[in-house]
């Protein structure tokens, strides 16, 4: 018997603790179905027995305290809601504990934003993980000893296992269930809850925020510009001389402030105006690619893949259902 102790954190998401608490009792009901044993034992367990969320609208009751769970096999960390840090700082009490489980054999899983109340522990220090997208950024800025792996959906380091953003963690749910029991029952399972389980990445979803967020004046003008000029071939000579620095050193800095090197940055930002464009207009493939600046249809197709995991046609088909 497998024991799931799914955390109950104050701030933290209602879904996140709900799904994966009817997704392992589901998989029991489906073992007993097939004349097997169920496998997991599931318990909701945290600081007190009733924590209340989203400003008291819900609250879960928890079936066993901290206190009293003296070992586990799997901790699920859901995910948080609010301000991470203010979020981070309610929860410092389960800290110890997430790592405590870990050091005697569990493995901690952590659903989207709950990698920040993972990360907290120490736990993730030079290893790989995954988070939702739009908060990749500030993970960074907190925690720049954790390897964030972009648009990643599910990510696994030494029994220790992360997923990217919103919804994603059922991806990363059923990647447990395999685990522990086998490909068709998790294949049932993606079934009976209308999940794609091999899904592997969220860069179809992600949108581009600009990595603003940072000191380097010459960096947000070199930004500003990549902008405000996004129909032109920009090059990083003409970036460097905006800002009256040297290329090597321009490049060091902009990699340092942004986490992009600066043609990725660029091609970033072309591309979330083409994933806008096909979105909301009647434009095909080349009046996109010419509105960004490019004029090699092979380039664009293979940068915008590899940024979306899409092919430009695929990504329209998907997203603009308007003007198909």
């Amino acid at each position: 018997m497998k024991r799931v102790s799914i955390l109950v954190p104050e701030s933290s998401v209602l879904q996140a603790i709900a799904d994966p608490q009817y997704l392992f009792s589901a998989v029991n009901q489906f073992m007993m179905a097939a004349g097997k044993s169920p496998l997991f034992e599931v318990q909701l367990v945290g600081l007190k027995k009733e924590v209340k969320l989203n400003g008291g609208l819900f609250s879960v009751n928890t079936s066993k305290l901290l206190e009293d769970v003296a070992k586990t096999d799997l901790v699920v960390i859901p995910a948080l809601f609010g301000d991470m840090k203010t979020a981070i700082a309610k929860n410092e009490e389960l800290l110890p504990w997430i790592k405590q489980q870990y050091q005697e054999g569990a493995e901690v899983a952590s659903l989207c934003v709950g990698a920040f109340l993972l990360a907290s522990t120490g736990l993730l220090a030079g290893k790989k993980c995954s988070t939702h997208w739009g908060f990749q950024n500030e993970f960074r800025m907190m925690f720049p000893d954790v390897e964030v792996v972009d648009g990643s959906i599910i990510t696994e380091e030494n029994g220790i296992y992360s997923s990217g953003g919103a919804n994603s963690y059922w991806n990363l749910l059923l990647h447990l269930v395999e685990k522990y029991t086998d490909r068709p029952t998790a294949i049932l399972a993606s079934k009976y809850f209308a999940v794609d389980i091999d899904r592997e990445s969220q860069a179809a979803f992600a949108m581009f925020q600009g990595q603003k967020n940072h000191q380097d004046e010459a960096i947000k003008q070199a930004q500003d510009f990549i902008d405000l000029h996004i129909q032109e071939k920009i090059t990083i000579d003409e970036l460097a001389d905006l800002v009256k620095l040297g290329r090597r050193s321009f490049e060091r800095r902009f990699k340092m402030a942004t986490n992009n090197s600066v043609l990725a940055y660029i091609n970033r930002v072309k591309m979330e105006y083409a994933k806008r464009s096909f979105e909301s207009s009647r434009k095909n493939i080349h009046e996109v690619m010419y509105d960004i600046g490019y004029t090699d249809t092979k380039a664009f197709r293979t940068i915008f893949k590899k940024i979306t995991g899409l092919t430009p046609i695929a990504y329209r088909n998907k997203y603009n259902k308007i003007f198909n």
